[in-house]
C-alpha cells in the first residue's frame, strides 16, 4: 500500500514521453499505480458521464466492467457547461490510462454513484437526512456531490509529488493545474451559494463543512481538508495550509475516503478496487 495516488491525467504525459510499445514493459510497481489511478478515474468518469449525458461509460472504456449503481442524468441547470467540461476530461483520463496500460489495464470496478452519496451525507451529519441526499436532484446538490471527489484528487497529486522527478515531476505540476481547475470551479460555485438555505435546515457552507470534516475524519491524517468559509466568514477558495500549499494524501488515505473507512471495500466501491493497490 505504499503507492501514492496518481491521477490518470498525469499518465497522459507518460504516454507522450514513451512509445506505446513500452506499455507492455512497465515495471510492476508502475503498472500497479496506474491501475490504482484507473479505478479512481472510473469512479469520477462514471459519475460525471451519468450526470451530464445520462449514460455510463462504454464497455470499451470500462474494459467490460459492470455498470455503475445509481446512474442517471442530473438536473444541472446553469452548471451544465462546467459539468460537461469536467465530464469530458474525466472520460479522456480513463481512455488515456487504458492506452498506457494496454492489456495490463484492469476493468473498471463496480462503483456506487447513487445511494452511496446519501450514505456519505448521513455520515457527515450523523443522522438520516430527509429527503435523502441526491446529487442528481438539482444543480445545488450536484455541486455538493462533485465536491466530495474533487478536493481529494488535488490532495492526492500533492502526495504523489515526492515520488516523481524529471519530466514526470514537470508533467505532474502541469496536470495538477488541470485538476485544480476542476476543484476550483466546484468550490467557486459552492462559495457563490454559501448562505443559501437547504432542505436540511442548514446552509450550503454548513453542508460543505460537514463533508470536509467527514473526509478529515476518514483519512486518518492531520487536518488536510477545508470547507469554503473560515470561522470569521472569510472565503476559502484554495484549501491550503499556512504555507499556501495544498495538503497531501497517501493512497491509503484516499482509499479511506472513498471506502468510507478502513478496509478493502465500501461506500463508492462496494466490491473494492481491481488490481494490486486497494
Amino acid at each position: 500500500m505504499g503507492f501514492p495516488m496518481i491521477s490518470a491525467a498525469l499518465l497522459l504525459q507518460a504516454l507522450l514521453l514513451a512509445s506505446p510499445s513500452t506499455a507492455a514493459h512497465l515495471p510492476q510497481g508502475v503498472a500497479d499505480t496506474l491501475n490504482f489511478a484507473l479505478n479512481l478515474e472510473c469512479l469520477e468518469a462514471q459519475f460525471y458521464s451519468c450526470a451530464v449525458y445520462g449514460e455510463p461509460l462504454s464497455s470499451e472504456l470500462t474494459g467490460n466492467g459492470p455498470e455503475p449503481i445509481g446512474c442517471r442524468q442530473a438536473d444541472l441547470g446553469d452548471y451544465y457547461g462546467i459539468a460537461r467540461s469536467i465530464a469530458d476530461d474525466e472520460i479522456a483520463h480513463v481512455r488515456t490510462l487504458r492506452e498506457v496500460l494496454q492489456d495490463g489495464a484492469v476493468m473498471c470496478p463496480l462503483v456506487d454513484i447513487g445511494p452511496a452519496f446519501a450514505v456519505a451525507a448521513n455520515a457527515a451529519f450523523n443522522t438520516t437526512l430527509d429527503p435523502a441526499f441526491d446529487p442528481y436532484a438539482n444543480p445545488l446538490f450536484f455541486i455538493h456531490g462533485a465536491f466530495i471527489f474533487e478536493d481529494v484528487g488535488v490532495s492526492a497529486y500533492q502526495g504523489a509529488a515526492t515520488s516523481l522527478e524529471g519530466d514526470l515531476l514537470t508533467a505532474a505540476a502541469g496536470i495538477l493545474g488541470v485538476e485544480a481547475y476542476h476543484a476550483g470551479a466546484i468550490r467557486t460555485l459552492l462559495i457563490q451559494n454559501s448562505f443559501v438555505d437547504t432542505p436540511y435546515n442548514v446552509q450550503v457552507n454548513q453542508i460543505v463543512e460537514a463533508i470536509s470534516t467527514l473526509r478529515d475524519n476518514l483519512d486518518g491524517s492531520d487536518d488536510t481538508d477545508y470547507g469554503i468559509l473560515f470561522s470569521d466568514g472569510r472565503t476559502i477558495l484554495a484549501p491550503v495550509g499556512e504555507d499556501g500549499i495544498t495538503k497531501a494524501r497517501t493512497a491509503r488515505e484516499v482509499l479511506n475516503v472513498v471506502y468510507g473507512g478502513e478496509g478493502n471495500q465500501g461506500l463508492f466501491f462496494p466490491d473494492g478496487l481491481n488490481g494490486n493497490v486497494k
